[in-house]
């Protein structure tokens, strides 16, 4: 090869690795280009309308799911620091926005509440409640307002309350009986206030059924405990449905499946209780029906079924509200009370507050009823204090807009999923003196209230989808915790062991059962029978 030819052939290489140096840096460019479009926060819009909120870069297809720790509520609380109250994260295919402040809060839940109204629904939630035909998890719709309003106005009512104080009392009673036949030995708080709970709502529920010769079953109140248990375990399970809503089909960490098998236990039960009053009212006269004014939630909801005028209720819709009342009216007053008492044993000098107020209130001759309430204003205050800093649920039940809207200047898209970070508003020192101190001297002499009328503090939600069963939350915290600070001296099993370390989920649980050993603190024995 002559030396021409082979300074042609070094020129041919030298084009041709340019060529390929070349096409490589378009290619890498392109990469890179596609990348940065991927990855750039999406503040920008091509039609004129305002951004999306600011938020932190995800991956491509999976979106920020990798990042996310088990600790949700404080990472949130982390992002917000860097990209402000209203941020966004994409979770697989789906869009999240999370807002953690009053003012934005109330643009959702009282300025555009019509437009926020609507669920963000759960392959568990929805499989739980029938497809969401309840009152929780259903869209904003004729039928749900029609069950709202029968809850809020049958079984919530003043009237209705008043009619099944009863109930209340003998399984408050009940429960205060127990735990004087455990005096001296350690107790677990949250699973006797949880099993107290079930019987409540279980009388407050079928009652009449129980009374007429219906459905009886003396392990009915375990029953329920252990699927409401399992029920609650499953809702904080993470499920890649949700994110990937093409997956559903698919169920591939048996989410659906394992709800639809709890689903069931609690159907069968429903099924049996609803044909037995069925069955009851057919054999018997209407005025052999009537109790006087006392109506059980079974009783008013067969009401609603054979009402000639507008749309009856269905025995699925009866059901699915039976569903809600079951889970959330037990899950919720068990974990409320488990961190008050926490809080309470742990300082002994609000304990004394408490049970010195109830002696003054009740008298230590005297067992606590309902009545005495209103002049507890150191046990109420302890309450709203313990609901400040773990609200029942911290992301209260995520909505979704059901049109592209604004909030804080950025758009919100349709379809996208909302959570309101209460948790964190209610420990945010811009609004809270201390926040993360448990001070219930800050509820004293003060306006504050669960309806939700302030945005500092809104624990039970706000707006139209504010929880409907807080009429007999207030009134079932408020008793119980009464009753076992009244009847009882209560310490520590294990002192060192002490701790408020918590557990994200659905709510906020301590991350180690409270475990205590009750005393006597009334000297007549009669008082606790």
């Amino acid at each position: 090869m002559t030396q021409q030819n082979i300074h042609a052939s070094g020129l041919s290489d030298v084009g041709n690795n340019n060529a390929l140096t070349l096409l490589l840096v378009t290619i890498s460019s392109l990469i890179l280009a596609i990348l940065w479009y991927k990855f750039k926060p999406s503040n920008s819009s091509s039609n004129g309308a305002p951004p999306l909120p600011p938020g932190p870069r995800s991956l491509p297809i999976v979106g920020y799911i990798p990042f996310l720790s088990s600790s949700l509520h404080t990472q949130f609380v982390s992002i917000a620091q860097t990209y402000g109250p209203i941020f966004k994260l994409k979770l697989g295919s789906k869009l999240y926005i999370v807002i953690s402040n009053p003012e934005l809060s109330k643009e959702v839940v009282r300025d555009q509440d019509d437009i926020f109204s609507n669920r963000d629904q759960s392959v568990a939630g929805l499989t739980l409640t029938y497809d969401g035909q309840d009152i929780v998890i259903s869209n904003n719709n004729p039928n749900w307002r029609k069950l709202r309003k029968i809850f809020v106005h049958e079984i919530q009512s003043h009237k209705n309350l008043e009619a099944t104080i009863s109930f209340r009392r003998d399984e408050v009673r009940n429960c205060v009986k127990t735990i004087f036949g455990k005096i001296g030995t350690a107790t677990n708080v949250r699973e006797i206030v949880f099993s107290t709970e079930t019987n409540i709502l279980i009388r407050t529920i079928w009652e009449t059924s129980l009374d007429k010769g219906g459905v009886k079953d003396q392990n009915l109140g375990a029953k329920i405990d252990m699927v409401a248990t399992n029920i609650v375990k499953i809702f904080a399970r993470p499920n890649l449905s949700d994110f990937f809503p093409f997956l559903a089909r698919f169920d591939l960490q048996h989410v659906e499946r394992d709800m639809q098998m709890q689903h069931d236990k609690m159907d069968e039960l429903f099924t049996t209780i609803i044909e037995d009053r069925i069955q009851y009212n057919l054999k018997k006269s209407k005025d052999e029906g009537k109790n006087d004014g006392k109506k059980d939630f079974i009783e008013i909801l067969l009401e609603y079924k054979d009402e000639k005028d507008g749309k009856p209720l269905s025995i699925t819709q009866m059901k699915a509200l039976l569903m809600d009342l079951m889970i959330a009216g037990t899950e919720t007053t068990a974990t409320t009370v488990e961190w008050a008492m926490t809080h309470i044993i742990g300082d002994r000098n609000i304990m004394n507050k408490i049970q010195e107020e109830l002696a003054e209130v009740v008298g230590l001759e005297n067992k606590v009823e309902e009545s005495h309430a209103p002049k507890l204003k150191y046990l109420e205050a302890t309450i709203k204090e313990t609901l400040r800093m773990y609200p029942i649920v911290p992301f209260l039940i995520p909505r979704s807009p059901s049109k592209t809207c604004t909030v804080g200047g950025y758009t919100i898209p349709k379809g996208c999923t909302i959570i309101l970070n209460v948790w964190s508003i209610q420990r945010d020192p811009h609004y809270w003196e201390n926040p993360l101190e448990f001070r219930p001297e800050r509820f004293l002499n003060t306006s504050w209230d669960f309806k939700g009328t302030n945005l500092v503090y809104f624990p039970f939600g706000s707006g139209r989808r504010i929880c409907a069963g807080l009429p007999m939350a207030e009134k079932m915290l408020m008793y119980i915790l009464a009753s076992l600070l009244h009847s009882f001296d209560w310490r520590l099993a294990k002192p060192e062991e002490h701790n408020i370390k918590e557990v994200f989920g659905i709510a906020i649980k301590k991350k180690t059962p409270l475990i205590c050993i009750p005393s006597q603190r009334l000297s007549d024995k009669s008082l606790y029978m």
